[in-house]
């Protein structure tokens, strides 16, 4: 069935459900930017060893993971010992999927679809709940693309323009020709005195209206201030070190500490999760050595040495 665009109901539907309605954080491209961004910013948080084989189709791998949750491990006869997203059903006795369930184009007519966990499969896991992170991948771009909106009405609100009245033509010319002059920067700028009031009326042949206390409605700064700290806080919460933006003098260590623990307590759920399905994996396919799966932190505080001590910190060379 080809693509059928939606109808003026379904439309309505969509937009009358959500409230408020007049607001649309998601189908706007500051959006996409930011779910893209955000998702590859979790994704190297973790670094993923596979065998050779495997190592050109990581990205899939990568993909399945943290988008869905999990990735079905088989050992098909037609491409070997293989993954690929799927999709799991079933239950055992302790409330675990027993049954992965295999769609893909590529594979030939009768071949298995539906394999059983443990015994002809194993499905690898990021996290213990069987859902991916997309959760929070979405929940942090929307607030990122808002601050987007707002910065860039900031940013045109902070240009500084004059807005004149010209009693006339004549007087509006003169204006055009006094503002060209002095936006080429020359240092003096001279016009008729007879055109400063008119010679009749006596009254001023134009008028101006001014923008003041300009610098106090300047809300670029404090708006990237905001803008980073939603950005630290994402990535305090997938794992990625950070040190709070407000923070101004130096961070004694306890709270350095405790902000390290706080960035990484859901990346070691993650990390603990991958490697207990990978050994699982690894007995299941027969993999050893180098062509082992394995799993490592990128921002592992064990993974410190050679640093040189400052006091409050360590200033880490060695870095996976």
């Amino acid at each position: 069935m080809g693509y059928l665009p939606l109808n003026y109901e379904q439309i309505n539907l969509h937009a009358g459900t959500y409230f408020p309605s007049q607001v649309k954080p998601y189908n706007n491209e500051a959006f996409k930017f930011w779910q893209r961004s955000l998702f590859q910013r979790a994704c190297s948080t973790l670094i993923i060893n596979t065998p050779k084989e495997w190592e050109r189709h990581k990205n899939l791998l990568y993909w399945s993971l943290f988008a869905y949750g999990f990735c079905g491990v088989f050992n098909i006869e037609e491409f070997g010992k293989c993954f690929n997203p799927c999709t799991i059903s079933g239950y055992n006795f302790y409330y675990e999927p027993t049954k992965i369930l295999l769609a893909n184009p590529a594979m030939a007519a009768g071949e298995k679809q539906e394999f059983t966990i443990g015994k002809d499969a194993e499905l690898l896991k990021l996290t213990p709940d069987y859902q991916g992170i997309f959760d929070i991948i979405t929940y942090y771009a929307e607030k990122l693309a808002s601050m987007d909106c707002s910065i860039n009405s900031a940013i045109v609100n902070t240009k500084l323009a004059y807005i004149m009245g010209a009693k006339n033509k004549a007087a509006a010319e003169v204006l055009k020709k006094l503002f060209d002059k002095v936006s080429k920067g020359e240092p003096a700028v001279f016009f008729d005195s007879k055109l400063a009031n008119d010679p009749n009326t006596k009254e001023e042949p134009w008028q101006a209206l001014f923008r003041d206390n300009l610098k106090q409605s300047y809300l670029i700064t404090d708006l990237l201030k905001d803008f980073q700290t939603i950005l630290n806080n994402f990535d305090c919460e997938i794992g990625i070190p950070t040190i709070p933006y407000e923070k101004k003098e130096r961070m004694v260590t306890s709270e350095a500490e405790s902000r390290t623990i706080d960035a990484t307590a859901r990346n070691i759920i993650w990390f603990d999760e991958l490697s207990r399905t990978m050994e699982i994996a690894n007995e299941f396919l027969g993999f050893t050595g180098s062509d082992k799966l394995s799993v490592v932190l990128r921002y592992n505080d064990e993974s410190e040495e050679g640093g040189e001590e400052d006091g409050n910190s360590k200033d880490n060379t060695n870095r996976l």
